[in-house]
């Protein structure tokens, strides 16, 4: 415990420093609206138990959850925390998707008592707790492997079946009604037992039919009100789903970082995408998560000295964001996902000041939030293909974002002469004045945030 004290000692000498000056939004758990409605300004925060704290148990995450709560974060997404399979595991810990026993506790993270102690902290501070589901498939040591084997996928041969290269898991089989019934009632365990606020389902559209998820939500809405996110792209999830992932954008993001995309791509990617989805549905946007860090990289390996400003546009330009675990302290390394790999909170870049600024940003500001609560972003700079600019409108709250997404400086044109006028950066503090008459001098990666009421 005093290691992760001392790791943490940078962490909590800031939020000190910050804790009386930032405004906190406030969730009140104990509103009547339901889902996705109460969490239209949220901001969620991916957690990797394993390699959080270098105990990596629940218990020792709990004692980062009044950290958490000033970072401004609203929803916290655990990563799956039960038992792993032993047989066919991968690397000396295996992973968190290869699940032995849907009903019970990683020994390695904790107990029961461990995991109903933090939902109940979670809920005392005013914040949502998720869980990470993994329908698609279980470990090789799964009881219902021996128990149920018509549960799961199988060959010609009546042998079942894995996906890819991930030799640690076997395929379930959801057109069998009963792998269906036996699922749901795992699920609904998590809910009546632990009271926990929803699930982000693992691999949601693959290889599973959507009736699954209508019977899903059929038994567990009268349950309880949850959220639901799905690990897909795809419009279609949204008639049972809350919240989607914007995966495309994530890909295109790393590509613009590369020069092979521009910033005229990313604004032709939201109007497709609003096109495709409408402005209900939650679109979950990032710049890392546990998969993108572990196998595609760092976000500083891919997007190099543009972070800062990517961080930005997936925050105030469109979706719902997301943080990873030590993305807020600028973790530079890809965590091993069969290892123990403790996140370093050593914050060298002083990160945790701009992600609190950018969770401020987008939580107090309503043109900001999520699907039909938010605004739709108009752009006001024509066609630059390094500046993507926007304005974001919901009654008297408007957001200007101006984005240089080039390593080289660039002229930014106002094409929109109805917001013109004086504003001053969020950031900075420096003040500008937008005119269709005069370009402003944007320095490389530069990212400017106004906001008017």
């Amino acid at each position: 415990m005093l290691n992760m004290k001392l790791n943490f000692l940078p962490a909590l000498a800031w939020l000190l420093l910050v804790a009386c000056s930032q405004p906190q939004p406030e969730i009140n758990t104990t509103t009547t609206e339901k889902f996705p409605d109460k969490i239209a300004s949220a901001v969620i925060y991916e957690v990797n138990i394993r390699q959080h704290t270098p105990e990596g148990t629940l218990q020792a995450f709990t004692s980062d959850l009044p950290r958490l709560k000033e970072l401004g974060v609203q929803v916290l997404w655990l990563m799956p925390v039960q038992p792993i399979g032993v047989k066919e595991r991968k690397g000396s810990l295996g992973s968190y998707y290869s699940i032995q026993d849907y009903r019970k506790i990683n020994p390695e993270f904790g107990n029961e008592a461990d995991f109903k102690n933090l939902v109940k902290q979670v809920h005392d501070l005013g914040m949502y707790i998720i869980l990470d589901w993994v329908p698609n498939h279980t470990a090789w040591d799964h009881p219902w492997i021996t128990n149920n084997k018509d549960f799961y996928a199988q060959n010609e041969k009546g042998e079942i079946i894995y996906e890819a290269d991930w030799t640690d898991i076997a395929l379930l089989d959801h057109t069998n009604p009963e792998t269906r019934k036996s699922m749901i009632d795992e699920m609904k365990y998590w809910i009546t037992e632990f009271d926990i606020d929803g699930f982000r389902c693992d691999h949601a559209g693959h290889e599973i039919p959507l009736y699954f998820w209508e019977e899903v939500r059929q038994a567990i809405d009268p349950v309880k009100d949850v959220f639901w996110l799905a690990e897909w792209d795809g419009a279609r999830m949204h008639l049972q789903f809350h919240a989607t992932y914007a995966w495309e954008l994530l890909h295109l993001t790393n590509k613009v970082a590369k020069g092979e995309a521009n910033a005229n791509d990313l604004a032709n990617w939201i109007d497709h995408d609003l096109k495709e989805y409408g402005q209900q549905p939650f679109r979950m946007t990032m710049i890392t998560n546990h998969d993108e860090n572990s196998w595609s990289g760092t976000e500083f390996e891919r997007l190099g000295d543009g972070v800062k400003t990517f961080a930005t546009f997936i925050f105030t330009a469109y979706g719902q964001p997301l943080l990873y675990s030590g993305q807020e302290v600028g973790l530079n390394k890809r965590l091993r996902f069969f290892e123990k790999d403790t996140v370093d909170w050593a914050d060298p870049m002083q990160l945790q000041p701009f992600y609190q600024k950018l969770v401020n940003i987008h939580t107090e500001n309503p043109a900001l939030w999520a699907g039909e609560f938010g605004a739709k972003p108009v752009r006001i700079n024509g066609n630059q293909e390094h500046v993507y600019a926007f304005s974001r409108t919901k009654e008297n709250n408007r957001v200007i974002g101006i984005l240089n997404f080039s390593p080289q400086p660039q002229k930014f044109v106002l094409t929109d002469g109805s917001v013109s006028g004086k504003y001053r950066d969020e950031f900075t503090g420096k003040e500008y004045e937008l005119s269709t008459n005069n370009a402003l001098t944007l320095e490389p990666w530069q990212y400017l945030v106004f906001v008017k009421n």
